[in-house]
C-alpha cells in the first residue's frame, strides 16, 4: 500500500507517519520509485504500536523510540528488553532522586524477604523508597506498611505479565509482548485499581441516604444480560 492508504488504514496522518520515520520509531517502506514507497501489514501494526505507547503508554517519542530499538534488536535477551522497557516508564524524578537510606534498606529488606531476584539498578527499587519517604514527609508513615500488600499483588501481575509472554509464537513477538505489556500493563493496572477502589469503598463504609443518592453504582449483570441496560447503566459481572 502507499504511505496515503497506510495513513487511512492505520488513521495515523501522514504527516505523523512521516516523521516517525524519521525519528527512527517506524521502519522505511520497500521502495518502489523515486520517491515511493511500499507499506504492509506490518507498518500498520508498528504505528499502532507506537500510538499505544505513546498516547496509552504515556511515553515521549524518545523513549518510544528506545523502547522498540530493542524489540527490533535480534537475538536481544527478553531481560534486558524488560529493562529497556521499564526504563521508559521511569522518566520521572520518582524513579531518579535518591531516596533515603532508612526507606532503601526497607524496601531491600522487603525484596529479601520475599526471595526475589532483582538487579542493583532495578528503577523500582529508587521508586518504591521514594514513596515509602514521600509517606513519611506527609505524616503518614504507617502508610510504608502497605509495602508487603503491594509486593504481594505486585508479584501475582508479574507472573501474569510472564505468563504472556510464554505464550506467544516466536522471540519477536515475545519480545512485542513485554514492552506492550510493561508499558500499557501499567496503565491499565491503575485503571483496573480505581474501579476496585471504589468497589471495596462501597463495600467497607456504605453511605446510607435518606433521599435518592446521585451516584448509582454499577449494577451486576443479570442471568438474561446481553442487551444494553434501558437506564444506561453498564454491566459489571461478578
Amino acid at each position: 500500500m502507499r504511505i496515503s492508504e497506510l495513513s487511512v488504514t492505520s488513521a495515523v496522518a501522514t504527516a505523523t507517519i512521516k516523521f516517525y520515520q524519521r525519528e527512527g520509531l517506524l521502519p522505511p517502506g520497500e521502495a518502489t520509485g523515486p520517491n515511493q514507497a511500499s507499506y504492509g501489514d506490518e507498518h500498520v501494526r508498528r504505528l499502532r504500536l507506537i500510538r499505544a505507547l505513546i498516547d496509552v503508554g504515556g511515553l515521549s517519542v524518545a523513549s518510544a523510540r528506545d523502547v522498540l530499538g530493542a524489540v527490533d534488536t535480534p537475538d536481544l535477551p527478553l531481560a534486558q528488553v524488560f529493562g529497556a522497557a521499564q526504563r521508559a516508564i521511569s522518566q520521572t524524578d520518582l524513579y531518579a532522586d535518591p531516596a533515603s537510606a532508612e526507606a532503601t534498606a526497607r524496601v531491600r529488606a522487603l525484596v529479601a524477604a520475599r526471595g526475589w531476584h532483582v538487579s542493583a539498578g532495578n528503577p523500582g527499587l529508587v521508586g518504591a523508597a521514594n514513596v515509602v519517604d514521600a509517606f513519611g514527609a506527609i505524616g503518614h508513615p504507617e502508610l510504608a506498611d502497605l509495602l508487603e500488600g503491594y509486593a504481594a499483588a505486585a508479584e501475582v501481575v508479574a507472573r501474569a505479565d510472564l505468563r504472556s509472554v510464554g505464550r506467544q509464537a516466536d522471540v519477536a513477538a515475545m519480545a512485542e509482548t513485554v514492552v506492550a505489556g510493561t508499558v500499557l500493563g501499567d496503565a491499565m493496572f491503575a485503571a483496573l485499581r480505581r474501579i476496585a477502589q471504589e468497589h471495596i469503598t462501597f463495600e467497607l463504609y456504605p453511605v446510607v441516604h435518606s433521599v435518592a443518592p446521585v451516584h448509582t453504582p454499577l449494577a451486576p449483570v443479570a442471568a438474561d444480560a446481553g442487551h444494553d441496560d434501558p437506564r444506561g447503566i453498564m454491566p459489571c459481572p461478578k
